[in-house]
């Protein structure tokens, strides 16, 4: 049995109408599921950037790629998993916060290198950006406050500098 394994994918492709649309229903048409999709512009604005973190064994991951590179607008598939490379996410979390609960949420936040970028009268909002384990950590220091809301970009990744 073949092991199943979190891949991210980056995808260069056309800046163009309807391309997100595309890529997604490519990967809906064939049943695989996106667990994080991220676009955006390259240094040329006629380019943009896909980051797509998708589960699936070899061959599944074979297959995205063969029909990922089938695809028109598509100018590059990089399975960087196989490589070293950066990934970041960034999280707003806003957490319920009054009195001496707040100086805790803005400790929390510290250690975590987060910062708070919203105050109201019973609630923060605090950011934070870092790996997956870094995220899950944070949310998880977050929720004994109570966790009202909580929105995340998806991962972005990029290859390492050579050595």
């Amino acid at each position: 049995m073949k092991k199943s394994m979190k891949h991210t994918i980056s995808v260069l492709v056309q800046n163009q109408f309807g391309v997100l649309a595309r890529v997604s229903g490519m990967f809906s048409a064939r049943g695989y599921n996106i667990n994080s999709l991220c676009v955006g512009e390259t240094l040329d604005p006629t380019v943009s950037r896909m980051t797509v973190v998708v589960n699936g064994d070899d061959n599944v991951l074979a297959q995205i790629i063969q029909q990922l590179n089938k695809l028109v607008e598509v100018i590059e598939v990089t399975d960087l998993t196989k490589e070293s490379f950066v990934e970041r996410e960034l999280v707003m979390v806003k957490v319920a916060a009054v009195g001496q609960q707040r100086s805790e949420v803005v400790e929390i936040a510290n250690i975590f290198r987060a910062k708070v970028v919203d105050v109201g009268a019973a609630a923060m909002i605090v950011q934070v950006t870092g790996a997956a384990g870094k995220i899950a950590a944070f949310i998880d220091m977050m929720r004994p406050f109570g966790v009202e809301e909580l929105v995340r970009t998806g991962e972005i990744a990029i290859g390492r500098c050579a050595k």
